[in-house]
């Protein structure tokens, strides 16, 4: 990591989540690949897009996504209104839900670790897949790793809602035990800033709001 000062300026990290896809709601899809935008996910984008590309070329530096389709294609929108290039991020990628990728929410619901997944995900590893514990340190070790790469500047990094859940959690202090409190709708922002105090959140599941406004008070 790279040293901050008093001096420094904040880096503003836009972290934005995947358009719907014709499974949201439904399958827990994971990192399984083939998974497009829906119509009404490729809108939301677009959508997005126009919100933050509000805030000017001249501030916004980079947009990252991970690897998956329906990231990439949230990120597309973006990138081109600001005159740039997407920049795949493997860090950024969803949690690995192991064996129960691809499974129908509703069947998972019925099963009883789903009871830990909502109430204890400190303690929780998927079948063959990631705990909650590593998805959620291996998203801080990607942003600060966007942050160091990005000093002062203001970077967009379209990922997921978990991954997305855990990294507003932990810039909050709040535990991860707590982090399925948040909600992370599609295309919405949510906005950090990393500076030499630590991280400062400045919105979450913004879906709407005016982004040229965050700034902290």
């Amino acid at each position: 990591m790279v040293a901050r000062t008093p001096k420094s300026k904040p880096t503003l990290v836009l972290l934005v989540r995947h358009g719907k896809t014709p499974t949201t709601g439904a399958i827990l899809p994971g990192r399984a690949k083939g998974l497009h935008l829906a119509d009404e996910g490729v809108a939301q984008a677009e959508r997005a897009a126009e919100r933050i590309a509000a805030l000017g070329k001249r501030r916004v530096k980079a947009v990252y996504a991970s690897p998956m389709e329906r990231t990439k294609e949230t990120a597309a929108p973006i990138a081109a209104a600001l005159g740039l290039k997407v920049k795949v991020e493997r860090g950024l990628i969803e949690a690995d839900f192991g064996s129960w990728t691809g499974r129908k929410l509703s069947d998972l619901a019925k099963k009883p670790e789903w009871h830990q997944v909502q109430r204890y995900p400190s303690g929780f590893r998927f079948p063959e897949g990631e705990s909650f514990a590593e998805m959620q340190q291996r998203m801080v070790t990607t942003l600060n790793k966007l942050v160091d790469a990005h000093p002062g500047q203001t970077v967009v990094a379209v990922s997921h809602a978990d991954t997305i859940k855990a990294a507003v959690a932990h810039a909050m202090g709040t535990h991860l035990d707590l982090f399925q409190r948040i909600v992370i709708g599609q295309c919405s922002v949510s906005a950090i800033t990393y500076g030499f105090g630590g991280p400062i959140v400045l919105s979450v599941n913004s879906m709407g709001d005016d982004l040229k406004t965050l700034v902290p008070s």
